[in-house]
């Protein structure tokens, strides 16, 4: 990898790691914490590759795009930064940023993308990008205070992926399908997908699977009059019988090229209704040009503490009590099933800001909480759903569909690896009370070696209650 790499962020541990990665992979490096002096070296012909944060303490990395690219229309900026929602890579998008990754980012995925952008560059090609939202609108459409209740947060490599992948859908002129869970959050998913999109002056209209059924299809129809150029939104689509199907077909097939934007929210049973041929395959064609799995809670472990801290300040926000979740109340929080996802667990959060007193939610607290919700599995599903390397496959093979066409970036063997190792080790800390020792032991692994994981996964390791 050949070139000049310009690096902006405030935390000088990044900017070392970043110097002496891009140095080693051949590059040249210039390094800075001020987005002043980053625009003058780039308003100076310096660079062939801009990485930038976000928050800088002089500005907003995202917001300084604009003036990048009128300075340098050919540059690609690659935006890297903490705030861990499908805002900042929407954002990213629509200010025309070359590629975005969250913090904490995979190095060598980085390096990669990194080069991807210089030689694109060199080649003159112009990455693919959605259509610019309507004239003068401003790069984010929702209010900021509407767009910050979204609970669609996580650093996982899975809801990372699906943000870019709505960045870079929002505005094709392609059918949606979104799948996932109950609880998932695929209704606010729709709703972003319209709000950020270039529709969103249009109107928003939901319609259920009942709209379709009975002798006429007349409020099918009027939704779609109603929608208008927005979004006509169809929810419950696994629940169409055969007539509703046909009818909802020759809708479709009536719809004028300035009709709405079709978005079909579906669980995740549509795939075995669909092989068991009790759902029509030219509709799911109709409907799946473009495919949106939303990933149980119990799949992204590591979105927990985000969520958590999400929903207790937006309940602070709202009147609630300020509370902050224990060190031991959130390690059960991350342990536990979530049958309801998103959704099960907002509900848990409210009620422990309604019904707690003390600054600090402990873990007896949470306990009495979730006994009302027993972690019965998922709809469709048994709590033993097949062995261990099938549970996998199934993670690995969604991982490689919210990529549509693109294969997913190099590197996937470890993030892999990484997201099978987290939940072992500390499960495993968890049977035996926190005892590295016998933790290691039973892992079959050197202590040095568990000591190594435990830093290079974020793992906290305590005196646990002994399970073992």
């Amino acid at each position: 990898m050949d070139g000049t790499v310009l690096v902006a962020d405030d935390d000088r541990t990044i900017r070392t790691v970043l110097t002496q990665a891009l140095t080693r992979a051949g590059c040249r490096v210039h390094a800075t914490s001020s987005l002043t002096t980053l625009l003058r070296w780039v308003e100076e012909g310096k660079g062939d590759l801009v990485v930038t944060d976000v928050m800088m303490p002089d500005g907003n990395g995202i917001e300084m795009l604009p003036q990048i690219k009128t300075m340098r229309p050919g540059l690609p900026v690659i935006v890297i930064s903490a705030q861990n929602t499908i805002m900042t890579a929407i954002q990213a998008t629509e200010a025309e940023a070359w590629d975005y990754l969250p913090k904490p980012f995979d190095l060598p995925d980085l390096l990669s993308r990194a080069g991807k952008a210089m030689e694109s560059s060199r080649r003159g090609s112009v990455r693919v990008k959605a259509p610019a939202p309507a004239a003068a609108a401003p790069v984010v459409a929702p209010e900021p205070a509407a767009a910050a209740d979204l609970p669609l947060v996580g650093r996982t490599p899975s809801m990372q992926a699906l943000y870019r992948l709505v960045a870079r859908v929002m505005n094709a002129e392609l059918p949606a399908l979104i799948t996932g869970e109950s609880g998932t959050g695929k209704s606010l998913l729709a709703r972003a997908l319209h709000d950020f999109s270039d529709r969103r002056a249009q109107p928003f209209v939901l319609a259920s699977a009942q709209d379709f059924t009975g002798d006429q299809n007349s409020a099918g129809t009027a939704m779609m009059a109603r929608a208008r150029g927005g979004s006509l939104v169809i929810d419950g689509l696994g629940d169409l019988d055969a007539t509703a199907q046909a009818r909802l077909v020759r809708l479709l097939d009536s719809m004028p090229p300035d009709g709405p934007r079709i978005i079909a929210i579906a669980d995740g049973t549509l795939n075995g209704t669909l092989e068991a041929g009790n759902f029509r395959h030219d509709l799911y064609y109709r409907l799946s040009g473009v495919t949106l799995h939303v990933p149980p809670l119990r799949e992204r472990i590591e979105d927990i503490p985000l969520l958590a801290e999400h929903f207790l300040a937006r309940a602070a926000r709202d009147g609630g009590n300020p509370r902050r979740l224990s060190t031991s109340a959130l390690e059960l929080v991350r342990q536990y099933r979530w049958p309801g996802n998103v959704r099960q667990l907002e509900n848990v959060i409210r009620r422990l800001v309604i019904t707690g007193q003390e600054p600090e939610i402990g873990r007896a607290e949470i306990e009495s909480a979730l006994n009302a919700h027993p972690a019965a599995a998922p709809s469709g599903e048994s709590s033993e759903a097949g062995t261990l390397a099938e549970s996998v496959a199934r993670h690995v093979r969604r991982y490689f569909e919210l990529h549509g066409a693109d294969l997913p970036p190099p590197g996937v063997y470890q993030r892999i690896l990484r997201e099978v190792e987290a939940p072992l080790i500390d499960i495993a800390l968890e049977y035996t009370g926190g005892n590295q020792a016998r933790c290691a032991d039973l892992l079959g692994i050197n202590r040095n070696t568990l000591r190594k994981k435990t830093n290079e996964l974020d793992i906290r390791v305590t005196r646990r209650r002994k399970l073992m």
